[in-house]
């Protein structure tokens, strides 16, 4: 039987000591570590981010050497947690998920085994199923799992006003909207607003880029847009470590547990490759969070995310309501901390510092600025 749930007078809300990360960090590795032991990359990405959401340092292989002395199961980790709530248990769960999706291929006895535990834990995510699936048949994921299982499983179009798109516009979560200037002329006007603010901040960004307004021929998807505001608002740049860093950010801000697929996605996409497409233009660029410095990027992003005040979905925002508030008074709103030291020295970038953007992204955004006879004023390549 699975450990249940503490009721009110007995459940811990104060943040876990030294001895429960432990407990934790030794539930994590049993679960996710494949034959052979813990890949680097999991390696680094676990000390990243039980450093940056728990406080403590853990040394991965000294746990891993650990549990060959002394092996620790899913309802040891159960019974040590029996007083942690449903989203404690569920954000342990996802960690799990994250050092099992960096497997490439996934083996099936991990997947197993996080499964295992999540429902020793008394948690269910459906994503579980997607990943338990997709290393049992060893076939691509699809991006239809991740939608029906994850953030979206109950997305209706009907609830989507914060996207100001035109009635029948839209059609699923990712559809393109390219023919309601209506909506383009809504992102176009701001640029009508004062440097500072918010507005103005995303549509410089756009322009910088070359990138085109929703609503125009050509754009992306009105639903995916709503992570772009996200850039401003937590200080990335888009290349594709950045947008690693702000899907972490996006899900973990929320304290829905299904939008924690979100993260789940981009990961499939950039890492392992696992997933073809995803969020209707996003394709498979493998290696990215194997990048030198990208965990450490990756568990601060956790972090800021983790210290915002309340649940925030960033996602369904309606950002043109708070469009002229400075982006300064917005931080302050939500206690949104600055990245840390090490995740700066990592190489973790602003949208307009160097290395905040792609070379394909700064000629079209220098395209843009010669065809509409300006003077280019974006960021540089670095």
């Amino acid at each position: 039987m699975p450990v249940p749930l503490p009721d009110d007078a007995s459940v811990l809300l104060l943040p876990p000591d030294a001895a429960e990360v432990a407990c934790v960090a030794r539930g994590v590795i049993s679960a996710v570590a494949p034959r052979g032991g813990l890949t680097g990359l999991q390696q680094t990405l676990l000390a990243a981010m039980f450093h940056s959401l728990t406080g403590f340092d853990i040394d991965p292989l000294a746990v891993q050497a650990e549990l060959a002395e002394k092996p620790y199961g899913a309802r040891d980790l159960a019974e040590d947690l029996h007083r942690r709530n449903a989203a404690f248990r569920g954000r342990i769960v996802q960690t799990m998920v994250t050092a099992e999706l960096v497997l490439d291929p996934l083996p099936p006895e991990v997947a197993s085994r996080v499964a295992e535990f999540a429902a020793e834990l008394s948690v269910h995510d459906d994503l579980e199923d997607v990943l338990l699936g997709h290393a049992d048949s060893g076939r691509r994921l699809a991006a239809i799992d991740f939608d029906r299982n994850g953030y979206l499983h109950d997305f209706d179009v009907r609830h989507t006003q914060q996207l100001h798109v035109g009635d029948g516009a839209l059609t699923g979560p990712w559809t393109p909207v390219e023919d309601d200037p209506a909506l383009a002329a809504r992102w176009a006007s701001l640029g009508e607003l004062p440097a500072g603010t918010l507005g103005r901040g995303v549509y410089d960004f756009y322009k910088t880029r070359g990138f085109t307004f929703p609503g125009a021929p050509g754009s992306a998807p009105p639903l995916l847009a709503q992570h772009d505001w996200v850039h401003i608002l937590a200080d990335y740049g888009t290349r594709v470590e950045s947008e690693i860093e702000i899907f972490a950010f996006i899900a973990r801000a929320n304290d829905d547990l299904h939008a924690f697929s979100l993260l789940a996605m981009v990961v499939s996409l950039f890492e392992t490759g696992a997933l073809a497409a995803g969020a209707g233009l996003f394709q498979a660029d493998r290696g990215h969070l194997s990048q030198p410095g990208m965990a450490v990027r990756f568990g601060d992003a956790l972090r800021r995310a983790a210290l915002c005040t309340g649940s925030n979905d960033f996602m369904a925002t309606d950002w043109f309501a708070v469009a002229d508030k400075p982006v300064a008074v917005l931080r302050k709103e939500l206690l949104l901390p600055p990245k840390s030291a090490e995740a700066v020295t990592a190489g973790s970038v602003g949208p307009w510092d160097a290395g905040g953007i792609s070379p394909f992204q700064l000629n079209a955004g220098r395209k843009l600025a010669e065809a509409e006879g300006r003077e280019y004023a974006g960021p540089a390549v670095g």
